[in-house]
């Protein structure tokens, strides 16, 4: 019975608790339920109150933005205004332009129909002056017009005779300015010191008596001595004074050094000449070997071909009017890199041609041909290329010349040689240049005198005026000039002035 009341008293427990349980949950959800209602009832009027904001703001913005486009669209109708009163004033201007036109259009139609009636009146009068001339004159139209050609082709002729003159001289003026500056640059970038002869063919002795030991017994030691040597010793009555001779540079001064040293030794028999012969051979070709050295080394110029080198050691025992050919070569070389510089062409071809230019003369006493032809046919047996053989053989116009370097060589070889202190020149040689010269102006016709000034440095002609105009000047200058460098041979270059004269003589009674 106690199991059965439990059971009871515990399905009565929880039929209350379940009871309980559901109204404290039907409470709980009325309460929730009054939450939410509440919740909603705010939302819906916070909603309401932001879209009564909404739309107080939507209508501020909407009357803003309507007031800024009226705003613009007057502003628009303002400017457009503007325009058009603009366009309107441009257009009556033009309406009144175009009337001032038609009316000058008018009076220039009256003006040409006016100038055409007189044209006919003129055109009517000259027809009458011409037949009146022709009448007096006694002259048709066509002999006057003759004379008048021919009096219009004497005075055309004296004008292109003045222009061509002012051409001719505007034209030298620049050309000698700019000469004038680039060789100016040159120089100045080339310090070179004044040449003089390196190397003698006399030599002073002691005393007399040492002759006849030079001489030696039946001429023994003289005899050997030229044979060995192959120069000539000439042993004459000027006191203490010997003279060596040769056309060979190479053994002029091989010789020079060897009777310097038999004298200063004063041991004179053959095997001592043979000594000393032998050893200033060495001694010379040692020094020809290092002056090519240093000369290549100074003109700046790549490594040369041996054969190249020996030849131009020779140089340095060689002179041209008292100026040292290896000297002169270097100093070209210089003076050509300088003015190729300046004018933009190969510097390396002009350097290497100037330095070679002359290469000929190492050998041309020994071999028939000029020095120039001689040089480029040994710059070309040894590599040269085509270019610096074209600058040795075209320096004294023995050939023409193909490229600027050619000239520039030409002009650094005049320089070289022309620049005071350079070259020296016998009196007998400068006189028989100046007859030369002046003869040369003689021969050509209407050349009354001819005078040389200037050290020959310029030739001035006095012409006879009935035979030679001004146009025959001009052309009488340059046929001078031309027979001069045809002729003649000279250092630097030589201007010819050609000067006409006519004097109108009266007497007053």
């Amino acid at each position: 019975m106690e199991w059965i009341l439990y059971i009871v008293c515990l399905i009565v427990g929880l039929a209350a608790g379940g009871f309980v349980g559901y109204r404290l949950r039907q409470q709980h959800y009325q309460q929730e339920m009054g939450n939410l209602e509440a919740m909603r009832t705010r939302l819906l009027e916070e909603a309401e109150k932001q879209a009564r904001d909404m739309v107080l703001n939507g209508k501020d913005e909407a009357l803003k933005l309507r007031r800024e486009v009226e705003s613009e669209l007057n502003q628009r109708t303002q400017q457009l205004r503007r325009e058009e009163e603009r366009i309107q004033g441009r257009r009556e201007q033009l309406d009144a332009r175009q009337e001032k036109i038609d009316r000058r259009e008018q009076v220039q139609n009256k003006r040409q129909s006016t100038m055409d009636k007189r044209w006919g009146e003129l055109e009517k009068l000259e027809s009458q002056h011409r037949e009146e001339l022709e009448r007096v004159a006694s002259l048709s139209t066509e002999e006057a017009r003759a004379i008048l050609l021919e009096q219009v082709a004497g005075e055309t002729r004296q004008d292109m005779a003045r222009v061509i003159r002012e051409e001719e001289m505007l034209a030298k003026e620049e050309a000698d300015r700019r000469a004038r500056h680039i060789i100016t640059t040159a120089i100045q970038r080339l310090a070179s010191e004044q040449v003089a002869e390196l190397t003698t063919t006399t030599l002073e002795i002691p005393s007399d008596e040492l002759k006849g030991r030079i001489i030696g017994r039946g001429g023994r030691n003289i005899k050997l001595f030229e044979q060995k040597a192959e120069v000539d010793v000439i042993v004459d009555d000027t006191p203490e004074m010997i003279t060596i001779s040769s056309f060979n540079p190479i053994r002029r001064e091989t010789a020079a050094r060897a009777m310097h040293r038999l004298v200063a030794d004063g041991r004179i028999h053959p095997a001592r000449i043979e000594e000393l012969l032998e050893k200033a051979r060495k001694e010379v070709e040692d020094i020809m070997k290092e002056k090519a050295e240093a000369a290549v080394y100074e003109a700046e110029v790549p490594t040369l071909h041996p054969e190249l080198m020996k030849l131009l050691g020779r140089l340095y025992f060689r002179t041209s009017y008292g100026q040292n050919q290896l000297g002169h070569a270097v100093e070209v070389a210089k003076l050509a890199s300088l003015l190729a510089s300046e004018l933009g062409a190969n510097a390396e071809i002009a350097r290497l041609g100037g330095l070679l230019h002359d290469i000929g003369k190492a050998v041309d006493f020994e071999v028939e041909g000029t020095h120039a032809t001689l040089g480029a046919e040994l710059a070309r047996r040894y590599g040269v290329s085509d270019a610096v053989v074209n600058c040795i053989e075209s320096h004294h116009h023995e050939a023409e010349a193909q490229t600027m370097e050619a000239v520039i060589v030409e002009a650094a070889d005049a320089i070289s040689g022309a620049r005071p202190g350079a070259r020296r020149e016998s009196l007998e040689h400068y006189i028989k240049r100046i007859r030369t010269l002046e003869d040369v102006a003689r021969s050509f016709k209407g050349v009354e005198e001819s005078y040389a000034i200037q050290a020959g440095r310029e030739i001035r002609l006095i012409v006879r005026p009935g035979e030679v105009d001004d146009l025959d000047a001009v052309r009488l200058s340059r046929d001078v000039a031309r027979k001069i460098e045809e002729s003649m041979e000279y250092p630097g270059q030589i201007k010819v002035t050609v000067i006409r004269e006519t004097r109108a003589v009266e007497y007053a009674k």
